[in-house]
């Protein structure tokens, strides 16, 4: 599949791979050579991102500047001469949402992380976000109020990136599009039934909407509980 897509630039979440282990059929990917992966400290198996691009960044970061959260391994930043580029892995609330007061710290450093770097260029956010961020986001809005990635206080964090100058790149061109999701359970046949929430995102910011052609999301494409998205930019 990415090699049908050609991405200039694909962004991975969830990688759950330290660099050193990183396959060798993902480092041969043909017109993707440039490759920077990050990885949680000292937790096999949690977390990691990457970021692949077809032609070489000015420059990359690794991790928000937060020692609470960069020790596993979220973020990754490359610089382009047009725009920044940042691949990111939110963290998840946790069943009974015990791990949702770390999420909104991380929510809350990633909003100042993202604010700065807008300030020096226009920036696209691709990642696993970990939040529906509306009703029309997820299949059951009704009984997930208090679930991990429908609670208030999440959405509520998504709504300050928008207020930000951020834009939802895909309901911005689709804002009445239901049944568009990206994450579906393993249990209970719930890809086959559409029953999924919508957590993966392309966030850019405003002034680059006069750049954003399509915002695809690659339902189709297997391999995964979440599905690839696609977001076409002229820049």
């Amino acid at each position: 599949w990415v090699q049908e897509e050609a991405p200039d630039v694909l962004c991975l979440q969830e990688t759950k791979c330290a660099v050193s282990a990183v396959p060798a059929e993902i480092r041969a990917l043909p017109g993707l050579p440039h490759q920077f992966w990050s990885s949680a400290k000292d937790r096999p198996g949690y977390s990691g991102v990457g970021l692949l691009a077809k032609t070489e960044p000015l420059n990359v970061t690794y991790g928000i500047g937060d020692p609470e959260h960069d020790v596993d391994g979220r973020v990754v930043t490359a610089e382009f001469p047009s725009l920044f580029v940042v691949s990111a892995y939110v963290p998840n609330a946790g069943r009974g949402l015990v791990r949702l007061e770390p999420r909104l710290r991380f929510d809350a450093a990633f909003l100042s992380f993202l604010r700065g770097l807008d300030e020096r260029k226009p920036v696209l956010l691709c990642g696993d976000l970990n939040v529906a961020h509306c009703e029309i986001d997820l299949c059951h809005p009704r009984v997930n109020r208090a679930n991990p990635g429908f609670t208030p206080q999440e959405r509520e964090g998504f709504s300050r990136l928008l207020a930000a100058g951020f834009v939802d790149s895909f309901r911005h061109l689709y804002p009445e599009a239901r049944g568009a999701f990206t994450f579906w359970t393993y249990l209970g046949g719930a890809r086959a039934r559409n029953v999924g929430w919508r957590l993966d995102y392309a966030v850019l910011s405003r002034r680059l909407l006069g750049a954003l052609c399509d915002c695809k999301i690659r339902s189709t494409v297997p391999g995964s509980d979440h599905c690839p998205i696609t977001a076409l930019l002229a820049v």
